[in-house]
């Protein structure tokens, strides 16, 4: 079995009815107008007879202790920039971030940087509501040290807008020892085996006549960690999301798609199979159930390397089994700049640089285990020896070269709904792939058609 104890290094239907359904969505609406704008007002208060540029920046970092590392990196920026000062805001997981940052574009009181997953890129570029960085991003240097197979997240309709952060990618984590005791002495590679070795791991290990150890781990929820997660299934039998030119939404293609059919089945195999437990709702991204040793599998990214390294038991990665062929989701988030001022978007761009740099990236990615976006930083001695000491990072830069990334375009965000609900109702037995599938066509024929 393997230990990695080397902690990361971080270095600090009536119309009455509809009139009160709009009346609540107003009054929703408005609540959170009005704390953005009170947010805004602060911000406002601060910068009042001063030359220093205040900057928010919105983040969903997690876990807690990632959040740190990032809190003070941003220390750090502040530190060594006096009329620059950024404040780092948790605004909660994706998920939930979502209406903040809509209700925030709509009353003209955005942030002034934006950590996000690419997928939100054409919603807000068709809100006008980002600056594009293409000539502020070609005049500095730090452009040609970032991963070229990042920047097709970056661009959307031939403008770039977003740079990129951190990136990772999905595997399968898992407890050497509990594979040992199960007397599991070979990885599954293929989805057969995965199956297999599921069942093997599903034990009731203190004889009380109920199972207590299962095999793998599955999130539940209808948001876009599942549909993330689920992705490398589909995309390992072959099958496609969009046909055409996947930065509009040109032809969904679920209903019928073998690919997407069989990824969906394979998942509710192993809930019938009795070899997995689903996650908490939404919840899909916690890794509690695997290092308490409930469960023996789970697939997520090098973003816990850090919970796995600092709790002490043993681990190890091994690549999403596949079907047809290597897949992974391509996933980290990108730094979004908002139309503000041109004093304050430069500073916000200034800040973004220091992010993309080797220096920025190779302290991150100790300290959290995120894959550096900054061709150097992977090449400093330091991330290579950390690399060395931590095995399972291999792994991911090692797969990197299968990964995809999921659609930019405008209404992704109404597929990867969609697409949720279905693989929510198929986990949880509500229909079969086929029906579920089926019914997600429909719906987004009427959306986008």
């Amino acid at each position: 079995m393997r230990r990695y104890s080397r902690l990361f290094f971080t270095p600090q239907k009536s119309r009455k009815k509809s009139h009160k359904f709009r009346f609540y969505s107003r009054k929703l609406l408005l609540l959170l107008f009005v704390g953005i704008v009170a947010l805004a007002g602060c911000q406002t208060l601060r910068t009042a007879n001063t030359n220093v540029v205040h900057l928010t920046l919105w983040q969903g970092v997690n876990p807690p202790a990632n959040r740190d590392v990032l809190d003070r990196l941003v220390d750090k920026f502040n530190q060594t920039h006096a009329n620059i000062q950024v404040e780092s805001l948790y605004a909660g997981q994706q998920d939930q971030q979502t209406p903040k940052i809509l209700a925030a574009v709509v009353g003209n009181a955005p942030p002034d940087l934006l950590w996000y997953n690419p997928t939100i890129a054409g919603q807000l570029v068709e809100l006008q509501a980002l600056i594009p960085l293409d000539e502020q991003l070609n005049n500095s240097p730090v452009k040609a040290e970032i991963d070229p197979a990042l920047f097709e997240s970056m661009e959307y309709q031939g403008k770039i807008w977003s740079v990129p952060f951190a990136t990772n990618n999905l595997a399968v984590y898992y407890r050497p020892s509990l594979f040992e005791a199960a007397g599991i002495t070979e990885l599954p590679r293929t989805w057969e085996q995965f199956r297999e070795v599921a069942k093997k791991l599903t034990r009731d290990t203190n004889n009380d006549g109920r199972i207590d150890q299962y095999g793998m781990f599955l999130p539940l929820g209808k948001g876009e960690f599942t549909v993330f997660t689920w992705l490398p299934f589909m995309w390992s039998g072959g099958g496609e999301l969009v046909q055409g030119d996947v930065q509009e939404p040109g032809g969904v293609m679920l209903e019928n798609n073998a690919s997407a059919i069989a990824a969906l089945q394979f998942w509710r195999n192993l809930i019938d199979d009795g070899s997995a437990i689903l996650s908490g709702p939404e919840r899909g991204y916690e890794t509690g159930d695997l290092i308490a040793g409930n469960v023996a599998m789970q697939v997520t990214g090098p973003w816990s390397l850090g919970e796995f390294t600092s709790s002490g038991v043993d681990f190890d990665v091994f690549p999403i089994p596949m079907n047809q062929e290597p897949a992974t989701s391509i996933g980290g988030e990108n730094l979004f700049l908002f139309k503000t001022t041109p004093e304050r978007e430069k500073a916000a761009f200034t800040f973004a640089e220091y992010a993309m740099s080797a220096e920025f990236q190779t302290e991150l990615a100790l300290g959290t285990g995120y894959l550096p976006i900054n061709i150097k930083s992977r090449q400093d001695p330091q991330y290579q020896q950390f690399v060395q000491e931590i095995p399972p990072i291999q792994v991911f830069l090692d797969q990197a070269k299968y990964g995809r990334s999921r659609p930019i375009f405008p209404g992704y965000n109404r597929i990867s709904d969609s697409l949720g609900r279905a693989i929510e109702s198929v986990l949880l037995g509500q229909n079969s792939p086929e029906e579920a599938l089926e019914i997600t066509q429909k719906r987004l024929d009427l959306i986008f058609n």
